[in-house]
C-alpha cells in the first residue's frame, strides 16, 4: 500500500512539474517537438500494421485461389 501511495504521489508531482514547465517558452517548444515525434512514431506503426495486414490478406487470397484450383 505504501508503494502505491508513493507511485501516486510521484505521478502527481510529475504532472505538476510538467504543467509548470509547459508554461515556459522552452517547455512549449519541448512538448511541441515531443508531440510531433510521438505522432510520427504512431503514424509509422499504423502504416506498418496496415502494410502487413495487406500482405496477409493477399497471402490468404492466394492460398484460397490455390485451394480452389486443387479442388476442381
Amino acid at each position: 500500500m505504501k508503494k502505491a501511495l508513493w507511485l501516486i504521489a510521484g505521478i502527481g508531482i510529475g504532472f505538476l512539474v510538467a504543467h509548470q514547465f509547459n508554461q515556459t517558452k522552452s517547455g512549449k517548444e519541448f512538448f511541441a517537438e515531443f508531440d510531433k515525434k510521438a505522432k510520427e512514431f504512431s503514424d509509422s506503426l499504423v502504416d506498418g500494421y496496415r502494410e502487413r495486414e495487406a500482405e496477409l490478406r493477399s497471402a490468404i487470397a492466394d492460398a484460397g485461389d490455390k485451394v480452389s484450383k486443387i479442388a476442381k
